[in-house]
């Protein structure tokens, strides 16, 4: 991943209602939440979550599809992977145990959710 596509897939995340958002979409699995389940569950306005989820699939982090009169917002697992990737790409430089945690800990998550 290039820093052209890193920098605004981190600024969609540098606010409080996107972040909820993607966070709550990742959680979701790619079943997705309709936009009216992400409204209740986060208790945000409905244009204020329209405008986050905007941002949110311009960046690339989020996708969406409709189902009869719903429309389904899932998260994008490809980009999150590259974005985390990104991040950590030179992460150790040189030194592993730097970054090992890191690894440890999202294995513990994954283990956690199933």
């Amino acid at each position: 991943m290039e820093v052209k596509s890193a920098v605004p897939r981190l600024s969609a995340l540098a606010h409080d209602g996107r972040l909820a958002v993607f966070r709550l979409l990742v959680q979701r699995g790619p079943e997705g939440l309709a936009a009216g389940e992400i409204a209740r569950a986060l208790g945000s306005p409905p244009s204020s979550l329209s405008a986050n989820l905007n941002i949110l699939s311009h960046a690339g982090l989020i996708a969406s599809r409709r189902d009869g009169r719903s429309i389904i917002y899932t998260a994008n697992y490809d980009a999150m992977r590259e974005l985390l990737a990104f991040l950590m790409e030179d992460c150790c430089g040189g030194a592993p145990e730097i970054c090992a945690p890191l690894a440890s800990i999202a294995g513990q998550r994954c283990e956690a959710a199933q």
